[in-house]
């Protein structure tokens, strides 16, 4: 089962923090003496290695070369950057706006070959129309941006699009049928994108699965993620942006999606469904 944000981080956390206790155990110190010889009081040695604090790039510094690990200290940083990495609150990475966390994204997206994205609440991104984006950035940007540059982040998000039909890139795409009638915005808004989604699901790189709403399902809808090749995952959440990059936790999304992907309707099928949408509309 994925795991949440906080949990993720906070395994993280007690990965690099068991490494500097490992640390400390072989240069033959105990906690007083690293304590000391880093010039610290005793307890800040004790809350870095249960993780009940970050430790700071300058602390592994001044750890390391207690311990006489000088040599690890690159190694430990690069881990304590991953960590730092791992979680992003949207006010942090929105505080200058919508078009810079949509910007922020276009490199790792014109690197990926294989894409897998399931989504519970709303039509994912890359496969959005103009108005259906500028209607959820807006409710955004209302919710919780300061800075008003919704227009900027829309058009950044639509040339985003293009990595759609260049290459050789792979799309899987899975939406819960309920995203079909999520009411957002008006009905030729909503139209419009059902449209969108018959269009871009006849693509030949594109597999376009909807997973009915039915009673007696196997696995219940999770929260929304993208699985970039095989070597990481993004979970937007309610509170924040979650980058996962442990094969064991890629792996736990890449088996969700399979279980939802088997649980998806396609072709024929999935196109009665958008159809039944569009219908239920006007």
């Amino acid at each position: 089962m994925p795991v949440s944000g906080s949990s993720s981080v906070q395994a993280a956390q007690q990965v690099l923090a068991d490494r500097l206790r490992e640390m400390c155990k072989d240069s033959g110190l105990d906690g007083k003496e690293l304590a000391q010889a880093c010039g610290w009081h005793p307890s800040k040695v004790s809350r870095i290695s249960t993780a009940k604090t970050s430790p700071s790039a300058d602390d592994i510094r001044a750890w390391c070369r207690a311990c006489g690990a000088e040599d690890q200290t690159d190694n430990l940083i690069a881990s304590l950057r991953a960590v730092e990495g791992m979680w992003v609150d949207w006010r942090r990475m929105e505080r200058a706006g919508l078009r810079r966390a949509q910007e922020a994204r276009l490199p790792l997206y014109e690197r990926t070959r294989w894409f897998r994205c399931y989504s519970s609440w709303l039509v994912p991104g890359l496969i959005q129309t103009y108005g259906y984006t500028e209607d959820v950035l807006r409710a955004v940007q209302r919710r919780r941006v300061a800075v008003d540059d919704v227009a900027d982040a829309v058009a950044v998000r639509m040339e985003r699009q293009r990595v759609l039909y260049e290459g050789i890139r792979r799309f899987a795409f899975l939406v819960e049928e309920s995203v079909l009638r999520n009411g957002l915005g008006e009905p030729d808004t909503q139209l419009e994108q059902l449209e969108h989604l018959l269009t871009v699901g006849s693509l030949p790189n594109v597999s376009l699965g909807v997973v009915p709403t039915r009673l007696g399902r196997s696995r219940m809808p999770v929260e929304g993620f993208w699985i970039y090749d095989t070597g990481q995952v993004n979970v937007e959440l309610v509170s924040g942006y979650l980058t996962l990059t442990q094969p064991s936790e890629v792996g736990a999304y890449a088996d969700t999606f399979t279980m939802l992907a088997d649980m998806a309707v396609y072709g024929a099928r999935a196109r009665a469904l958008i159809t039944a949408a569009m219908d239920s509309l006007g």
